[in-house]
């Protein structure tokens, strides 16, 4: 008997969120003998617990295609809600829908978190005789799902792509700041990343022979304020001006940050951010050359700019959905769908599984044998490690009337079969 295929998206959206999409709605068409119908979960588990379900087999191959090149998460949407353990209700809510549709195949794409969410509705699967089987898909720009060794996956879709992004930006900033060092001797730019390394790391890329008078500061360099401060000075001083990737992370005081639904830092939402706390500090104690300290933050547009996504990010997303499907119609229950790397000097990967257990709500940190003894840059090792990761030319991203074509799907839902439903976190 055929089943039916629900897919949904948690957490923060990648440059490659959708390209994972188009792999998985791809490749459930062909497996006609065991997958009808293809279900997108409106904005992540919530729309399960609501009964929005996209249907996504009547989308048309032109607006699949286009996934390729739609960054963010618009197409079916995200979320930001945990179904905590004891919450029975939406548990016994996911179950009905789950029976309500037909859905023999449950997959969840998102960071540690929503494997968390997976794992969950696996072992509900297992628990209550259901014939579902979950799986994960890895996302995060991040790169913090998995182990320390990079044994369970060696890097997660979205990472290579704001890599990328972080290479350029510090390249031009580099044209900006030689220019204009004269009046703006330092400028600070605050990468995502929360307190895992890997995105403000990766400005390390625009600069692998360390000409620039690059600082790079880490969460996990445990720096002070009065201590990043010093250095910028020093480099100052040495160089006559100075360019700053500071993580948002950084513990550089009280910012008043808000919290979002999984329980992490929204430094994005905060009142004052790392960066520009660093360029008030720096003002008011003075530089170490005539002019100011300048600074920008940047954000959301990290993970939601289509120009700056990696091809080969992109290649490995689409990839690493097509497993995930692969995995469900193998009746390979509890696993998440994984990137290996293959030793060797030419750069190339093979894509495995992960029991979800493993990486349900895990955190990888970035290695402390990255940071450099000065702690405040990385390694050539990571470097060898990053650099394959953003491709080597810009994606082609179609154009129509001078605008970015992305996605469009028909809105066109599963008919209701229960009674509304208020998911319990928000009574």
């Amino acid at each position: 008997m055929k089943k039916n295929l629900l897919i949904a998206q948690s957490g923060g959206p990648s440059p490659v969120i959708n390209s994972s999409l188009r792999g998985v709605i791809e490749a459930a068409k062909c497996f006609p003998d065991k997958i009808d119908r293809i279900y997108g979960g409106w904005h992540g588990i919530e729309g399960v617990l609501k009964e929005e379900l996209l249907d996504l087999s009547i989308q048309s191959d032109e607006e699949i295609a286009l996934l390729r090149n739609t960054p963010a998460a618009g197409a079916i949407g995200t979320c930001r809600y945990k179904i905590k353990s004891g919450q029975k209700e939406d548990f016994d809510r996911v179950v009905e829908v789950l029976k309500a549709h037909n859905i023999g195949y449950f997959l969840y794409n998102g960071g540690n978190d929503s494997m968390d969410t997976a794992n969950k509705v696996a072992k509900l699967a297992r628990e209550r005789g259901l014939d579902v089987v979950g799986v994960g898909v890895p996302k995060t720009i991040d790169n913090d799902v998995g182990d320390g060794e990079f044994k369970l996956i060696d890097h997660t879709p979205g990472f290579g792509s704001v890599a990328r992004y972080w290479s350029h930006i510090v390249q031009n900033t580099e044209e900006e700041n030689r220019g204009s060092c004269p009046a703006d001797p330092v400028i600070v730019l605050q990468a995502m990343g929360r307190k895992i390394g890997f995105i403000p790391a990766a400005a390390r890329l625009a600069d692998p022979k360390r000409e620039m008078p690059l600082l790079i500061f880490l969460y996990e360099a445990g720096l002070s304020m009065e201590e990043m401060a010093d250095k910028i000075n020093t480099m100052v001083k040495e160089r006559g001006r100075a360019i700053v990737v500071v993580s948002e992370g950084c513990d550089v005081g009280d910012l008043g940050f808000s919290k979002d639904k999984f329980g992490h830092a929204q430094f994005g939402a905060s009142q004052t951010t790392v960066q520009q706390a660093m360029v008030n500090y720096l003002n008011k104690h003075g530089i170490k050359a005539a002019g100011s300290a300048r600074g920008q933050t940047f954000g959301t547009d990290q993970r939601s700019t289509a120009i700056y996504a990696s091809t080969v990010d992109l290649d490995e997303a689409y990839r690493v959905g097509q497993k995930a499907v692969v995995l469900a119609v193998s009746e390979e229950n509890g696993y998440m769908s994984t990137i290996l790397r293959e030793p060797g000097l030419v750069y190339q990967v093979r894509y495995d599984k992960a029991p979800l257990e493993l990486v349900a709500n895990s955190e990888r940190f970035f290695p402390q044998d990255w940071i450099t003894p000065c702690r405040s840059d990385v390694s050539d090792e990571f470097v060898n490690y990053c650099r394959p990761l953003i491709g080597e030319d810009f994606p082609s991203v179609p154009m129509i009337n001078g605008r970015q074509r992305f996605t469009c799907f028909k809105s066109v839902f599963a008919d209701r079969k229960l009674p509304a439903y208020v998911p319990e976190d928000y009574r």
